[in-house]
């Protein structure tokens, strides 16, 4: 399956993050994620204690910025700041948007890259907040509550 968008639930929400990465997209739009839930699971390399964002399969839903990409290989960018295909790896997964479902590519942190007892730094955490205006308020009212780590 060929993807052409990309689905950020973690700190790619932040547009001037996939600037900084020189992700090139046409648009940005809100997006759902069914059958998944946000997770501060996955570990964060030489750091002990810290989490990044991951999704896990349950009855709930993730919210995110869904990427029109430039063209399908610019997801290939993506790859090194996440860790393809060692930390995370890429599937293409159907995401809900306001004009239907669309075939997505998404970063699933591996098995072996996941810990419990985890959390994300307030920096980090700051980039997902800057999604806000792709969310629904209850979700940023969620994200809000998540703890994070304190030095």
């Amino acid at each position: 399956m060929q993807c052409e968008y990309y689905f950020a639930y973690g700190s790619n929400m932040n547009p001037g993050r996939m600037a900084v990465r020189g992700m090139q997209y046409r648009e940005s739009m809100a997006a759902r994620l069914e059958g998944w839930t946000l997770a501060f699971n996955k570990r964060a390399h030489g750091k002990q204690g810290i989490a990044y964002a991951n999704i896990v399969p349950t009855n709930d839903a993730v919210e995110g910025v869904l990427y029109r990409l430039r063209d399908h290989r610019e997801i290939e960018r993506m790859d090194p700041y996440e860790g393809h295909p060692v930390r995370y790896r890429r599937e293409c997964l159907p995401v809900l948007t306001g004009a239907g479902e669309v075939p997505t590519w998404v970063y699933i942190a591996n098995a072996d890259w996941q810990a419990e007892n985890l959390k994300p730094e307030r920096w980090y955490l700051n980039h997902l907040l800057s999604g806000r205006p792709w969310l629904t308020d209850s979700y940023y009212r969620r994200l809000l509550q998540v703890p994070v780590f304190e030095t």
